[in-house]
């Protein structure tokens, strides 16, 4: 099949576009600049900006599948308060997204994968209270009322997510390892209350095909992989590192884990099993959260 793969220059679009070609697929990134790891950068590229580019006129032609990896998050809120948060997540996620995807069924693509969060199904209270989770939620929906059986979209609602591509730059990432060496100094060394649930980008490419392949018009299908406190889960950056430590749990905002990105509430604990009919259907691989995190550490030798 030939396949459109939107955000396929960062992780979660990168792993699925790698994945996707592995099996055989005709792949095409597109970004609104060209891939910079090698292994993305090589592959057929369409620059496009979902959100102000005109996608009609035939741009989006000759695709059979879609998979869009693009929605924006807390990464792209404008600094200068230019718009709120709510007008900022409305204009390019509950606006864009949708007429992307209506632009699609447009040109003809018969199966398609939007990837969301997890937020929407797991702290549902904090939907028109958060406007990232409301943002999420209308999106979603949105994109999954198009659904039909002549263009089929289906939601792969994900949680947090951890990967590697060479030569794909992680500053979060880099971050994680260089405080699980010991190598951020005067940063405190603690871990946040609360936990939460969290997957590989390769197992999300895997369930991308799955949902290409098998997903029904309309559903949105909640993935994921291991539960982990944030305390465990450091630990285990630490004990990759080579520096094992047992780490206090504090009241404070984390350095690398902020109030700000925690959008079920500060200290909330996130903790489910999904679905085993779906995992199954999706065909995703589980428990590759510790061999993920081994091996990025792994890749981040000083």
């Amino acid at each position: 099949m030939k396949v459109l793969i939107v955000g396929g220059s960062g992780l979660i679009g990168g792993d699925a576009a790698l994945y996707l070609s592995a099996q055989g697929h005709e792949v095409t990134v597109m970004a609104r600049n060209r891939p910079g790891a090698p292994s993305l950068a090589g592959m057929p590229f369409l620059q496009g900006d979902y959100v102000n580019d005109d996608m009609t006129g035939g741009r989006l032609e000759g695709f059979d599948w879609l998979v869009f990896s693009a929605a924006a998050d807390i990464r792209g809120l404008p600094r200068d308060g230019s718009e709120t948060p709510q007008q900022y997540y409305t204009r390019v996620n509950d606006e864009a997204v949708p007429r992307f995807f209506e632009a699609a069924r447009a040109a003809g693509i018969r199966r398609s994968v939007y990837i969301g969060t997890f937020y929407p199904q797991v702290a549902p209270h904090r939907i028109g209270v958060c406007p990232y989770v409301t943002s999420r939620h209308n999106t979603a929906a949105a994109v999954a009322a198009l659904g039909s059986d002549s263009f089929v979209t289906c939601c792969l609602n994900a949680p947090f997510v951890l990967g590697t591509i060479p030569g794909l730059v992680q500053d979060h990432i880099r971050a994680l390892v260089l405080y699980a060496q010991g190598h951020l100094e005067g940063v405190p060394v603690f871990a946040p209350r609360g936990g939460t649930n969290h997957m590989t980008s390769r197992s999300i490419a895997e369930a991308v095909l799955g949902a290409l392949e098998r997903g029904a018009p309309g559903r949105q299908y909640l993935i994921g992989d291991e539960n982990f406190s944030w305390k465990s889960y450091l630990e285990l950056w630490f004990a990759a590192a080579g520096n094992p430590t047992e780490l206090e749990v504090r009241e404070d905002d984390h350095p690398l884990l902020p109030n700000a990105i925690m959008f079920a509430g500060a200290g909330a604990t996130i903790s489910y099993e999904p679905d085993a009919e779906e995992v199954a259907l999706l065909g995703y691989g589980r428990g590759r959260v510790r061999p993920m995190i081994e091996e990025i550490v792994a890749d981040h030798v000083l």
